[in-house]
């Protein structure tokens, strides 16, 4: 099950309590399998507080990140509005500016409006749909079944476009090792890595869930995972702590700086929008909102 560490004494146990019930966030720790039936009612990950991370040291090539701590917890209390001149504000846009509406979604309850909105990655007439996730987050699988479905379907026009969160050593570690597959061309192991570490016992450990205390162990571990499907040693060696990778998870915090993404899964739609499980409803009405928002987008691209 989802365990929360000690909270700080300044907050509340009724906020403690919304916390736990509304979001995986950055208080969480590592999630037991016994939590899956909890995600399903579209709770979200949040990222853990210092107390509750591993002391793993996975920083990126240039370093740590501005505003984050020697736990390498990053959320908006660490990094302050003002540490960046890209950082995205949720809010509204002027009642005259032009907004997905329908009977059923609406700005402010069923998304949000994202104010810069941020750049992406998609050709002119694509509308980028991204995930951010955790490998170990409960909700972020129980939601996977909705998302694999969805792909198989979505419109031509969407690209979509996955984001390991990268929160703190845990978070960092798991995304390493996100990018690492993607590096040595077995992306097709994340569905395998996403089901072995839901799937463990509950007494099993961290090791077990493709992390350990430090980077070296967690490499020997997700190294270990890889080789024994099918991944040579040397390749994933190599391909750990590459350019390509370091380069990943620096785009990464970019991007979890950018949205100061504070629980997950985490949709944005086309840097523009923001959504989750909650505010849509269920996994099945997330879906069918990504598809409303794409629409929109798609059709109001000039």
């Amino acid at each position: 099950m989802t365990r929360t560490p000690s909270l700080p004494i300044v907050l509340t146990l009724c906020a403690a309590a919304l916390l736990a019930l509304s979001a995986c966030s950055h208080r969480t720790q590592a999630p037991q399998p016994s939590s899956q039936a909890a995600a399903q009612t579209g709770q979200r990950t949040a990222p853990p507080s210092a107390a509750g991370q591993q002391s793993a040291d996975d920083q990126t090539a240039s370093g740590q990140t501005a505003g984050q701590g020697d736990s390498g917890s990053t959320s908006t209390a660490q990094t302050g509005a003002d540490s960046s001149p890209s950082l995205a504000h949720l809010a509204a846009l002027p009642a005259s500016a032009a907004l997905p509406s329908s009977s059923e979604w609406k700005a402010g309850v069923n998304y949000d409006v994202v104010t810069p909105a941020q750049p992406t990655t998609v050709a002119p007439g694509k509308v980028e749909v991204m995930e951010v996730f955790w490998l170990a987050c409960p909700h972020c699988y129980a939601l996977e079944p909705f998302i694999k479905a969805w792909r198989k379907t979505k419109p031509s026009y969407v690209k979509f476009v996955r984001v390991p969160v990268m929160w703190g050593p845990v978070q960092r570690a798991h995304a390493r090792f996100y990018y690492t597959l993607e590096s040595v061309g077995r992306a097709d192991l994340v569905d395998k890595a996403f089901a072995y570490i839901h799937d463990l016992d509950t007494q099993s450990g961290t090791e077990s869930g493709l992390v350990s205390n430090t980077k070296q162990q967690s490499f020997k571990v997700q190294e270990a995972w890889a080789v024994q499907h099918g991944v040579t040693a040397s390749a994933f060696t190599q391909a750990y702590d590459s350019f390509f990778v370091n380069t990943q998870l620096q785009q990464a915090q970019q991007t979890m700086n950018a949205y100061q993404v504070q629980a997950v899964p985490f949709i944005a739609v086309d840097g523009k929008f923001t959504t989750n499980v909650e505010q849509a409803g269920s996994p099945n009405k997330l879906i069918s909102l990504i598809n409303f928002l794409a629409a929109w987008e798609h059709d109001h691209k000039h």
